[in-house]
């Protein structure tokens, strides 16, 4: 990576987790994959039920499979004989991961979702969430975050999910009430009343989508 770029995403980094420590939530950053996945491990204790909803930026930087080969409860859905109990656990699980459709430079995250148990578990539940966020999801408002949640993340996913919606068909919102939409919660996590519960790491790299 170009090293103006690095020390342009360190500093916007830095300016990320003033805004997440306003919002009594807790920012890390990390320079690369590899430092982001032993610093969560850093955070996560052994021991710890974990489990998430879909989140790719967790996949791509190594913790999921950290956490299914080491010694920890994962919850996971993905392979569970009963998926309904393995997405309810989660709300008592000990840690959630998660990442974000967008999140604004003063530290305001923004996340779309279909099924809605990613956007419920973030807003109340599990005793820690834990934010994996590539430095291409800062946006600088909310209004631009949104936008990104709409017309970047959910087109995207609704495209990896073999979804029939406009979005799927054009690559950009269109506002739908398909059956199939995937915009049908939408969650803007802006302060955490429970202090340490919410930690972001911020990632230097393009992190899910």
């Amino acid at each position: 990576m170009n090293k103006n770029i690095i020390k342009r995403n360190e500093l916007l980094a830095q300016k990320v987790i003033k805004g997440l420590e306003s919002r009594n939530m807790e920012g890390f950053y990390a320079a690369d994959r590899q430092e982001a996945l032993k610093l969560a491990l850093e955070l996560i204790p052994e021991g710890s039920s974990v489990t998430m909803g879909g989140c790719m930026s967790a996949i791509e930087i190594g913790l999921v499979d950290a956490l299914r080969s080491g010694s920890y409860d994962y919850i996971d859905r993905d392979h569970a004989e009963d998926r309904r109990a393995a997405v309810l656990a989660a709300y008592d699980a000990d840690w959630y991961l998660a990442s974000a459709n967008g999140m604004t430079e003063d530290g305001v995250i923004v996340n779309i979702d279909g099924s809605s148990n990613r956007v419920s578990a973030i807003a109340h539940g599990p005793k820690h969430v834990l934010f994996i966020v590539g430095m291409n999801k800062l946006c600088k408002d909310v209004d631009h975050a949104m936008k990104r949640a709409r017309n970047v993340a959910a087109p995207i996913n609704a495209q990896r999910f073999g979804l029939d919606t406009p979005c799927a068909r054009t690559g950009s919102c269109m506002n739908c009430k398909s059956p199939d939409t995937i915009c049908c919660n939408i969650l803007i996590t802006r302060f955490a009343r429970q202090a340490g519960r919410v930690k972001v790491i911020l990632v230097n790299d393009d992190l899910g989508f």
